[in-house]
């Protein structure tokens, strides 16, 4: 192998990272029948194709002219990087970009045996047929034209890299927000089991008609012409007027509760202590209220570009919530996927439920 410039090493792996983005993406549209620009970047390039390819060249170099060592160290070599690459990835964002758990003989999901075979056929294609062309017209290029390309390149993928890395850290923000509130609303729900059903009649009779409103206000949505992104949008809405009811719920309980006038027997069992916990409940309520209204439409369309580029996402500590999240962009693509590569995941969580 040629001795290359720093350079040219940049081309070859903005070059692979391309041609590794057109395979994805074509192989996860025809997957999914629609297409999908693959990839954690907006660009379209796979960093981990292009750090994958460079990974092989460099390690195949003392055993290039040996076709079945090419395919092992190559394959080796590819998997080690795409298992540290996505343990990294999810221990960063709290979510997998890509997810083998319904391939079988995997480790932890990040990686396969049939994906490993695929880095093996991918070294031997690429050490002694690709990359001889590849290689012939980068080094054809004159240093100044190479240097040029290679750092346009660089500062481009810099900026994409700095926006989907900022769009990640959103995704992450807004699962763990959202899981928090499950679980706040959960345990709320739990501490308000003395809450008398009568005095709640009144409530919940204007409770009904907010949700009458709001299922009109669906029905109303579903008939309209709208873009894909403002569909978007108001099932997001929608989705925060359901959230906002059922906090506004728990918080008229909780009223009904710290009143003057109600009986003594009740108000002798609430207490001191009860009171002053049915305070910090009240809080906490509010809380969650303006952390939801705190959450604005352009991060739940920043991450909307996330999933949507990551069809096959997911997330074991915050899987419920990503669903969601998905099922928000599109319920018709949501089914169709949640009947494939989710499906597995689903079973698998329903048989440890089980167990359990």
């Amino acid at each position: 192998m040629h001795s290359y410039q720093l350079s040219q090493w940049i081309l070859f792996f903005f070059l692979y990272s391309f041609v590794g983005w057109v395979w994805e993406s074509c192989f996860v549209s025809v997957r999914k029948h629609r297409w999908v620009n693959r990839g954690f970047l907006h660009g379209p390039i796979l960093p981990i194709y292009g750090t994958g390819a460079l990974t092989v060249l460099i390690s195949t170099i003392r055993v290039r002219d040996e076709i079945w060592m090419v395919f092992l160290v190559g394959m080796l070599a590819a998997t080690v990087l795409e298992y540290l690459t996505g343990a990294v990835m999810e221990q960063l964002f709290h979510v997998r970009y890509w997810d083998y758990s319904h391939q079988r003989l995997n480790v932890n999901g990040y990686i396969c045996v049939s994906s490993s075979l695929c880095w093996g056929c991918f070294s031997v294609l690429l050490v002694d047929v690709a990359h001889v062309p590849v290689e012939r017209a980068v080094l054809d290029l004159p240093v100044i034209v190479a240097e040029g390309l290679a750092l346009v390149m660089t500062a481009a993928a810099s900026v994409d890299v700095t926006q989907s890395f900022n769009e990640a850290m959103d995704l992450k923000r807004i699962l763990v927000q959202l899981e928090e509130s499950r679980e706040q609303i959960r345990k709320i729900q739990e501490k308000l089991k003395l809450t008398s059903e009568e005095r709640l009649a009144d409530y919940r009779r204007h409770s009904a008609e907010l949700r009458e409103e709001y299922r009109r206000f669906a029905d109303e949505a579903s008939e309209r012409n709208r873009s894909r992104k403002a569909a978007y949008l108001e099932r997001i809405h929608m989705r925060r007027i359901q959230r906002r009811l059922q906090l506004e719920e728990l918080a008229a309980r909780v009223e009904f509760l710290m009143k003057d006038e109600l009986p003594a027997k009740v108000d002798e069992l609430i207490g001191a202590e009860r009171r002053e916990e049915l305070a910090d409940l009240k809080k906490t309520i509010v809380k969650e209220v303006h952390r939801m209204t705190a959450r604005t439409d352009r991060s739940y369309l920043r991450i909307a570009g996330q999933l949507k580029r990551n069809p096959t996402a997911a997330s074991k500590r915050f899987a419920d919530v990503l669903e969601e999240l998905r099922s928000l962009l599109d319920p018709k693509e949501a089914a169709e996927d949640g009947n494939d590569d989710q499906s597995a995941v689903k079973t698998d969580r329903d048989r440890k439920e089980t167990d359990k």
